[in-house]
């Protein structure tokens, strides 16, 4: 399910990455290809790095994008957030002022997956006019449970969340203790793997172990790891949020939405939710075969996608 370029063994060197001084304490790293391009932000998840994103930019900016990839406030090359917060308005405001202020965008077309799909929500709804179209895809919903209800969508079954929330419920609620477990950077590497791995977030044999290699090597580090867990401990009441995000109202814009159903983290719900969620809803499309992390495991695909529907 890839093309010649995702064929390449990983290398972190591929894209040089620059910095961006935020002018709020924080430095983003990041990857821009393709100048001259239209803009397109894309946005990592959780436990992802903007090296996610490494079957992506070279195609998409051999397509006439520019693109712009970078790592959060706290992830990969990226620099701590001197003010503590980890959240998703945090993070959307940090973009903003990326892509925008830094580098001179009045709007741009954006996608995003698992922590980067409420970033990219958000982001399109907090500066208004600012993003054009998103693509959203396999990620937690928007909180719109009267909209489902309405909609005839049943509430998902508390067991198989049960069965996928541990490192969740982990990461919000003890996150020094977990820390405390995972004392080595080979330990913290492997935990990072389970989610490549045997956790099935991806597709069976998704990666190899030459690719998780090159996707933990960021979470080596003890303070990179901690602060990836900020989101989780905000979103549960556990840590202060710099400012609520917009996940509770319906968003207007034209919206790919794209689905990898061999996911045992987000739902099998996700689709008809966000039919809801989007009123400009593109789909929901499937793409058989492909998890949780459908820009890797179906790069290909997800390019072509992305190409069509935004130029």
């Amino acid at each position: 399910m890839t093309d010649g370029f995702a064929a390449i063994h990983p290398d972190p060197s591929l894209c040089p990455t620059e910095h961006a001084d935020l002018g709020n304490g924080v430095t983003l790293a990041y990857v821009c290809e393709g100048v001259g391009g239209a803009p397109l932000l894309l946005v990592h998840g959780y436990p992802e790095t903007k090296r996610i994103w490494w079957r992506n930019m070279m195609p998409l900016a051999d397509a006439g994008f520019e693109v712009i990839a970078p790592d959060l406030r706290g992830h990969g090359e990226s620099s701590l957030a001197p003010d503590g917060f980890y959240d998703i308005a945090a993070f959307s405001t940090d973009l903003y002022t990326l892509v925008h202020d830094v580098l001179g965008h009045e709007h741009c077309v954006v996608a995003g997956g698992d922590v980067g799909g409420p970033v990219v929500y958000d982001l399109s709804l907090r500066y208004p006019g600012f993003v054009k179209r998103l693509c959203f895809f396999n990620t937690v919903t928007p909180f719109l449970d009267a909209e489902y209800e309405a909609a005839g969508i049943p509430p998902d079954a508390p067991q198989a969340l049960r069965s996928t929330a541990d490192y969740f419920i982990r990461q919000a609620t003890d996150p020094e203790g977990l820390l405390a477990e995972l004392n080595t950077p080979q330990r913290r590497r492997a935990y990072v793997a389970e989610m490549y791995g045997h956790r099935l977030w991806a597709g069976r044999g998704a990666f190899t172990p030459e690719e998780v290699d090159f996707m933990t090597e960021p979470y080596a580090d003890a303070d990179k790891l901690r602060a990836s867990w900020g989101v989780y401990e905000s979103s549960t009441g556990n840590r202060p949020m710099s400012g609520v995000p917009r996940y509770l109202e319906t968003n207007p814009l034209p919206a790919l939405v794209l689905y990898g159903p061999e996911d045992h983290v987000v739902p099998p719900s996700f689709p008809e939710r966000c039919k809801v969620a989007f009123p400009e809803c593109i789909g929901p499309f499937e793409i058989t075969g492909a998890g949780h992390f459908l820009q890797w495991e179906a790069s290909d695909i997800f390019n072509r996608a992305l190409t069509y529907f935004f130029l």
